[in-house]
């Protein structure tokens, strides 16, 4: 089976990288190498929503950790329905309890929230999951809360600050979720490199998430840091992603 392929895109250039690369989807975001993404402006979303691409927006409201107060969930909230009624195919979120498992009642009260605006939406949890790992939440457990919360597929480096790092814990989630969490996809992403995709796809990872950066001099091991889609970079991964 080959993964699905998802570009983080944060403007209309990576847009229209993405539709030419045929991507299954794009995961839109804001300020992507400064802060690892926060939630795109309202204009953003609907423009990247009139491009026919399957858009799915990350909700975040600020950078930094991702344990919410309920000020901050009810700003969450509001943004999950703007960005559906702009046309999002799925939503990216992520929250956390303050012990760093997966924060359940955040995600069932957001999961509604997306359902009720649009019942065959999409609901990705992000990186979060990565941080949750580092503070030892049981991957297995964690996979069954998720799919529980109505969490459809999992964005994550294995636990590590890249891919390549993270590589077994990658191979060893594909596993979990198939006897824990039937329901949830694992998509492999943070530092995603060329030479990386086949074994990525040895792995059995559902889907591929890539920024299509090249890092520059200073940028972080995630492989996210200042400069745009590389055009190049992105059609070579999609090619060795479907060969």
């Amino acid at each position: 089976m080959t993964p699905d392929l998802e570009f983080a895109v944060e403007n209309t250039a990576g847009l229209r990288i993405a539709a030419a690369l045929r991507a299954t989807r794009v995961e839109l975001c804001a300020a992507l190498g400064e802060t690892g993404g926060i939630t795109p402006s309202p204009g953003i979303m609907q423009k990247a929503c009139e491009s026919g691409l399957s858009v799915h927006i990350l909700v975040r409201p600020r950078p930094g950790g991702f344990t919410y107060s309920p000020d901050e969930l009810d700003v969450i909230e509001r943004d999950v329905v703007a960005a559906l009624r702009a046309g999002a195919a799925g939503i990216v979120v992520g929250a956390l309890a303050p012990d760093g498992a997966p924060d359940t009642d955040a995600l069932h009260r957001l999961s509604a929230v997306v359902h009720a605006q649009k019942p065959d939406a999409e609901v990705t949890f992000h990186r979060a999951f990565d941080a949750a790992l580092a503070a030892g939440t049981n991957p297995a457990e964690m996979l069954e809360q998720l799919a529980r919360s109505g969490i459809n597929r999992v964005l994550t480096s294995g636990g590590r600050p890249d891919c390549t790092q993270g590589l077994p814990m990658l191979t060893q989630l594909v596993e979990l979720a198939k006897e824990h969490a039937p329901s949830v996809q694992i998509m492999a992403g943070g530092g995603v490199t060329l030479e990386l995709v086949p074994r990525l796809v040895e792995a059995g990872v559902h889907a591929v998430h890539t920024s299509g950066r090249r890092p520059g001099a200073g940028a972080p091991a995630s492989g996210v840091g200042p400069g745009s889609m590389d055009a190049g970079l992105a059609a070579d991964i999609a090619a060795a992603l479907r060969n």
